[in-house]
């Protein structure tokens, strides 16, 4: 009877321990997806996601048909940010804390600028590299570094990285030719983006305060790269690249292996546009044997289908296609797909709830150390 009595209270010890831990880590949620609406038009679509999956950013069409940047949150849905005066605006980034958001916006002579904004100060335009036009496309964890490509006094599109003690400093080219930035590091040392070379093909760059602009390759048997993203300490890039047969694929660049190829869903083709902080999850876009586009995420495992995971959460005919974005823990990814419900194209949040090994374990480790403890 004293075992059985030991074996029931070793049991319900394990329970509690496990339960307490679901409660303090979300393991007893679900994955979810939330489709974000449109600000009174036919379509939107998500650029940037807050570490907490809190805030959304991205463009959306309103009832007169234009381009607005929005922010959505849970609470409030999905507000337009308004533009710098013109008709239109597209956000294309967002802080981790989702409080800084930049993107790019017609001002009131119809040019194209960079904007950043935030809740206090609203829309404001950080100026260009001396000419007319620029856009931000990324933007540090803390909203203080903004990268993005702009017009310099030559009339020279090149990339940039600002900050508001320094302004917009321009960050050079291959061979001369235009530029762009779509990648920034989390502390902003680290930029990634585009250049065009003299061989006539656009190239993936990584770019430091010490190195300059560097051309980091592309995957073996062509040329031409395009670099999106980049993890949290610099280390790892995501884009794509033609392949030896002519076929654009994702691929993950480190320093010590190059551009990895990352294959693709059955089909030729796929694009890589983000990467959690550590490096070690890819999002973005591939073909499917049966010639479509789906969404993918990418880790060490293999490539997989967010529509066959994530198929429980899809209302039939609906389809996530284009993930743009991915929260610096893996845990959130937003982009846009086709949602049937409404019959039209729409920015999407899933919230994939993972639920970590190591968490398990040390639940199971700790529910063995009060064991023992009883028992002794």
């Amino acid at each position: 009877m004293i075992r059985i009595t030991v074996r029931w209270s070793n049991a319900l010890t394990i329970t509690t321990v496990l339960a307490l831990l679901a409660t303090v880590t979300g393991w007893s949620q679900q994955p979810s997806l939330t489709w974000l609406g449109t600000l009174g038009g036919t379509e939107s679509r998500a650029n940037g996601v807050s570490a907490d999956g809190r805030v959304v950013v991205g463009q959306a069409r309103n009832a007169e048909g234009w381009w607005r940047a929005f922010r959505w949150t849970a609470s409030g849905g999905m507000q337009d940010l308004g533009t710098l005066g013109g008709a239109e605006s597209v956000a294309s980034g967002v802080s981790a804390d989702g409080q800084v958001i930049v993107g790019e916006s017609r001002n009131t002579a119809g040019f194209v600028r960079a904007f950043r904004w935030t809740a206090s100060g609203g829309m404001q335009d950080i100026g260009t590299l001396g000419g007319r036009y620029g856009g931000a496309s990324g933007v540090s964890a803390d909203g203080s570094v903004v990268v993005g490509g702009a017009e310099n006094a030559a009339g020279q599109f090149r990339a940039f990285r600002w900050t508001e003690s320094g302004g917009m400093q321009e960050l050079g080219a291959l061979d001369g030719g235009p530029s762009r930035a779509d990648g920034v590091s989390a502390d902003g040392s680290v930029v990634v983006g585009t250049a065009y070379s003299a061989a006539g093909w656009w190239r993936a760059f990584r770019w430091t305060e010490a190195a300059g602009l560097q051309d980091i390759g592309t995957l073996p048997g062509f040329v031409g790269g395009y670099a999106y993203g980049v993890s949290a300490d610099g280390a790892v890039v995501v884009g794509y690249a033609y392949n030896g047969a002519g076929r654009w694929r994702a691929f993950r660049w480190t320093a010590s292996g190059g551009m990895q190829d990352l294959g693709a869903l059955g089909g030729d083709w796929s694009w890589a546009y983000a990467v959690s902080a550590d490096g070690t999850i890819v999002v973005g876009q591939a073909e499917t044997a049966v010639r479509r586009f789906h969404a993918f995420r990418w880790t060490a495992a293999g490539m997989e289908d967010l529509n066959l995971t994530y198929a429980s959460l899809l209302t039939p005919g609906s389809v996530l296609t284009l993930p743009t974005a991915i929260s610096p823990d893996g845990r959130y990814i937003a982009g846009v797909g086709y949602n049937a419900t409404t019959g039209r194209l729409e920015a999407f949040l899933l919230d994939t709830v993972p639920e970590p090994a190591s968490l398990l374990v040390l639940g199971m480790g700790l529910a063995g150390l009060l064991v023992r403890r009883r028992n002794a």
